[in-house]
């Protein structure tokens, strides 16, 4: 074909192609790439730009939190709770106590759960946002991540006011919570809510029918319902997939069962989907926690058990009764003593099911102690999720997962 033939006729694409070399090679994604937190390697094997495997190691952070449980007297493990998801503490804090409560058989008072049930739900929210934010950020919508991260802060100023801390809150107690409700918290929260809505809102506009945003997550990194079930995925990926299973609706605990929300489905199970659930469990949360303030009743907040509950700080200091019940529930040797037993407590968290198994030998520490980890399961089917996928795809699909180092770490 000669020069004048190339300029009048121009030759297919597939032509141009056919004899050029088409190499695979294996290509890190992580843990240098900055959405993968720095503990997981995601290695893909590419075909151009194209993912045709890969492999996925789940990395450690050496926390040990099983272990260190193990070791440590019951209500010292709260602060260990505290690490797990460091985004939504309080719903740890609050799965384990309900663990080691059912253990000792015993109830927190109606005011105490309610208050812990509310302080759950604010504790999702933040959860959610602090997904959405770096989701948008990651595909590059800056403005997104900072509306977020602004609406996070007014749940975390009211998490501050409910435990006195904004990240390893320490709330729960066995038994109970570290103090009751302040009186100005049911005006601050109303406050924190509509600002927060006014946010869902605005990243609701900016996102959800934005072209470029809409494009890199329909029909992206897709599971459906069957996988999702076999794979055991809980949470805002299973509903995203079309499976109505919420903890809090199916197994009711705290006090759930007296309060009215829906569950956001998906029908796709794809990254679109699980954004549009956590969006829309932000403004259920909310739902929840405006019920819980209009109905919480009077009363104490923990059990009148002197064996069990950690005596007020000014019994501590002012009594030597309250010295000598302070010291026999923190010494080694001397706290709380559940019956021998074990016990499974599942609890719903930001992603998922959160659960623990807790083995009791009659002596003041656990003796097992096993976390199940909801994020656990969706890095384990990231690499499903990325297969068939551009190199571009697995920022999407990663961030949709909403994995928590400490949380994941196994």
């Amino acid at each position: 074909m000669s020069k004048q033939d190339l300029k009048s006729k121009p030759i297919p694409a597939a032509a141009w192609t056919e004899d050029l070399p088409i190499e695979e090679m294996w290509l890190n994604m992580g843990p240098s790439h900055p959405t993968t937190h720095g503990i997981v390697r995601i290695k893909v094997k590419i075909r151009g730009e194209l993912i045709v495997d890969a492999d996925v190691e789940i990395g450690y952070l050496h926390r040990a939190f099983e272990k260190m449980c193990e070791t440590h007297t019951w209500n010292q493990c709260i602060i260990y709770t505290d690490r797990l998801n460091y985004v939504s503490p309080i719903i740890n804090n609050v799965g384990f106590c309900l663990g080691v409560e059912k253990l000792l058989g015993i109830e927190v008072p109606r005011r105490g759960q309610y208050w812990r049930t509310l302080m759950c739900e604010i504790s999702r929210v933040a959860d959610h946002l602090t997904c959405i934010g770096p989701i948008a950020m990651e595909l590059g919508a800056m403005t997104v991540f900072l509306y977020t991260m602004k609406a996070r802060e007014y749940m975390y100023d009211l998490i501050e006011a409910g435990s006195g801390a904004r990240i390893t809150t320490n709330f729960s107690r066995v038994g109970g919570v570290r103090f009751d409700m302040e009186d100005g918290f049911p005006q601050k929260a109303v406050e924190g809510f509509k600002e927060v809505r006014k946010v869902a809102s605005e990243v609701d506009r900016l996102l959800t029918k934005n072209r470029i945003f809409y494009d890199r997550t329909r029909n992206m990194a897709v599971v459906t319902k069957d996988e999702a079930i076999s794979l055991g995925f809980t949470g805002p990926l299973l509903r995203a997939s079309g499976v109505p299973y919420d903890i809090r609706r199916d197994k009711p605990y705290l006090v759930y069962d007296e309060v009215d929300f829906a569950i956001p489905l998906g029908t796709r199970g794809d990254v679109m989907d699980r954004y549009l659930v956590r969006l829309e469990e932000i403004e259920q949360s909310i739902r929840i926690c405006e019920q819980l303030m209009m109905n919480m009743p009077d009363g104490p907040v923990n059990v009148d058990d002197p064996a069990v509950f950690l005596p007020p700080k000014e019994q501590v200091y002012g009594s030597i009764e309250g010295l000598m019940n302070h010291f026999k529930l923190i010494m080694d040797g001397h706290g709380i003593r559940p019956p021998i037993g074990e016990v499974y407590q599942a609890v719903e968290a930001g992603n998922g099911e959160l659960g623990f198994y807790i083995v009791s030998d009659g002596s003041d520490h656990p003796y097992r102690v096993r976390c199940r980890p909801p994020c656990f399961h969706f890095t384990a089917a990231l690499k499903k999720m990325v297969i068939g996928g551009m190199i571009a795809d697995v920022v999407p699909a990663f961030g949709s997962i909403n994995m928590i180092g400490g949380e994941l770490d196994r």
